[in-house]
This record gives structure tokens, sequence and C-alpha cells, in this order.
């Protein structure tokens, strides 16, 4: 008798929608829990952005697609660290990250968040992106632990439901929020920085 074989894994897909990469489709397997920012989201945080990106350190701490993270790179920021625990998640990543050429710039980091950020900081990043799976409810102890890990004039981009947003403790002040039916997004910047005229504005898409 034939071994049986395993199923494969069923497979979905994210879009990077602008910059270098613009309309690079990257197969992504599909994970419970796994929510990939909308192309509607993303477009609206990417223009948010745009000015910031050049040359900028990301930090994407859940970052299963990959979608938020390596958009910032198709767009100019110079590196990434991709922190995603799930193994497969972790693999279709780096395969990813092979197939756009970018793995002298792009860290993929199989660890879970909290962990990842409990130890030495390696490096600061000037932007950060926090979309955890919403019903682990894990943003309180992710936003404890950034401080290291960010530069003093850092961004951070924060998704959550539309009806339970976290709260965020100084120095993190709201730059831009937006929302959709399903979740609820929002821009800030630690508040040492120097804001600009339309702080605190708001865009629905």
């Amino acid at each position: 008798m034939k071994p049986r074989s395993s199923a494969p894994t069923p497979m979905g897909q994210v879009r990077i929608i602008g910059g270098k990469w613009r309309n690079t489709k990257l197969p992504v397997p599909m994970s419970p829990g796994l929510r990939p920012s909308s192309d509607r989201v993303r477009e609206t945080l990417f223009n948010w952005l745009m000015p910031k990106l050049g040359g900028a350190r990301v930090l994407d701490l859940f970052a299963g697609s990959g979608a938020l993270g390596l958009e910032a790179m198709s767009r100019g920021a110079a590196q990434a660290t991709l922190v995603e625990r799930d193994g497969a998640l972790c693999r279709q990543l780096r395969e990813s990250v092979a197939k756009l050429g970018a793995q002298d710039q792009v860290q993929v980091a199989q660890a879970d968040a909290l962990q990842w950020l409990a130890q030495p900081a390696t490096g600061q990043a000037d932007i950060v992106f926090v979309d955890p799976p919403f019903a682990a409810g894990l943003w309180e102890g992710v936003l404890a632990g950034l401080g290291p890990h960010l530069a003093a004039d850092a961004w951070l981009y924060l998704e959550s439901p539309g009806d339970n947003v976290p709260t965020v403790p100084a120095p993190w002040l709201l730059h831009r929020e937006g929302g959709t039916r399903e979740v609820r997004f929002a821009l800030y910047r630690r508040a040492a920085a120097t804001l600009s005229p339309d702080h605190n504005s708001v865009a629905a898409v």
C-alpha cells in the first residue's frame, strides 16, 4: 500500500499595490486568523506614509502575508524585519523575499512577537506595523514592549476591530485614522517628534 500523501496547503495570495514591485502577486498559505490588510486600507496607509518611507527601517510584527512590510519595501523603505510565529507563513515569506531579490534588505524572523520584543533590541525601526490576530488581544502587551526597538521619532500603524479600539499610551499621539465596516486603522507618532499640520485627521475608506 502506498503511503498516504499529505494534502497540499490551501493557498491564497496578496498583491503589492505600489512601488517597484507594483502588481506582483505573492502566494500566502491559508492560516486560521490570517487577515491581510485590504488593498483599500493599504492604499490609504501608504499614502499617509509616503513622505516617510524613503530609506526607512521597518518592523512588521505580525507579518502574516507580508503585505505591509513588503509593500513598504516596494515603496522605498531601506530595510525590513518581518516577525511571524507560524512556520508555514515564514517559509512562504522567505520564498517571496527571494522571489523579489530582497534577501539583503529583508529579514524574516520566526518568533512569537511578544517574545521577540522581550529580547535585546538589535536595531531601531522608523516605522512599525502592529496588526495582530484580533481574537488574541495582544495590543497592550505589544505596545508596552515596543520602546527599545524604535527610533525616537518612530511611526506606529495600528489595526484593530472597529468596536474595540485599544488604548494607546504616551508617548504616542494620533496622527491619522480611518475605518471600514470591519476594522479601524490608525497612524501614530511619538510625542517627541514634530507633528505635521494635518495631525489628528480622519479618513474613511
